[in-house]
């Protein structure tokens, strides 16, 4: 079936996501206000990419930007590549701290492609953007709640990978600690052992389902809901800051993981004023993006370029 492309651009918002949550390791996700905005159209030749925000000056300006990728990659899947492509990026989500960055331009790089096919929506339903986002990724639990919103489960399966969205309970409020220094995923798996004890993966399976609980019904759970023995303290001596706050937060009161592989730090019930995080940090103050990634047609609007625009609170 020969593939036509649309005219004009198509643009897409999509949201910063915080895994695991502490003891729901490759599996819980939590969808956060705070967006990546972009558009791309299909132009006659040459590949551009432009990048605002987060990223400016770093991310590459050709066929090798994220989103570029993940965008020819659906085009494949789809049938079909253009022969060019002209991609603005307006990023907020901080690079290469935990907060679902490279999860975002997966999502919004599949979501673009599929939108200047014009049937393809048709070809590419939305199970089949989480399978190929997931299979890009890695793993669901970033390109899960970026794509459906809210509090997701996601898991694998034969034919790939699967996700649910759950509602949240009112009372929980995430914070975000971000650090200035950024960490690397492959590094952080890199500190997990190949094994755990039976005990810790028991205790850790028992918190996870407590947190679902926790998340959806009983925000009061939280603080014990969010205990892990799977991967924080193994990733710990890598990165002592987070590791410290992380434990400084818990001590009071607060329910605080490592957000995704950090260096991050998500609480997800708000914290006691006379805590002192120190001047490494940045806090904001972040709603709960229940929508997931939205796409539309047309250009970037003058709210949608400023780089400071969505959802952060500080």
């Amino acid at each position: 079936m020969p593939t036509n492309f649309t005219a004009g651009p198509v643009r897409v918002r999509v949201p910063a996501t915080s895994a695991n949550l502490g003891p729901g390791f490759d599996a819980l996700g939590l969808a956060l206000g705070l967006y990546d905005d972009l558009a791309a159209e299909v132009t006659p030749a040459g590949v551009q990419v432009t990048v605002t925000g987060q990223g400016a000056g770093e991310l590459p300006d050709d066929d090798r930007h994220l989103v570029v990728r993940a965008m020819r990659a659906t085009f494949d899947v789809l049938g079909a590549q253009p022969a060019g492509l002209s991609v603005e990026c307006v990023n907020r989500i901080p690079q290469a701290r935990g907060l679902g960055s490279s999860s975002a331009a997966i999502v919004a790089g599949v979501l673009l492609a599929r939108a200047l096919v014009a049937d393809g929506e048709h070809r590419l339903d939305e199970p089949g953007v989480l399978r190929l986002a997931a299979e890009i990724e890695g793993h669901p639990d970033n390109v899960a709640p970026c794509l459906l919103g809210g509090f997701t489960v996601a898991w694998s399966e034969p034919s790939g990978a699967r996700a649910v969205s759950l509602p949240v309970a009112s009372g929980v409020r995430p914070t975000v600690f971000v650090p200035a220094e950024r960490g690397l995923t492959a590094t952080a798996r890199a500190a997990l052992p190949a094994t755990v004890p039976h005990a810790d993966a028991a205790l850790t399976a028992g918190r996870a389902a407590l947190l679902v609980h926790a998340l959806t019904t009983d925000p009061t759970l939280l603080l014990p809901a969010t205990v892990d023995r799977l991967h924080q303290d193994y990733r710990a001596p890598g990165m002592p800051g987070t590791s410290s706050l992380v434990n400084a937060l818990r001590a009071a009161g607060v329910a605080a993981v490592v957000s995704g592989a950090g260096p991050s730090v998500l609480a997800l019930s708000e914290p006691p004023r006379s805590l002192d995080a120190g001047t490494d940090w940045q806090i904001w103050q972040l709603p709960i993006d229940v929508s997931g990634a939205r796409v539309a047609r047309g250009r970037l609007g003058h709210a949608e370029r400023d780089p400071v625009a969505a959802g952060r609170k500080s």
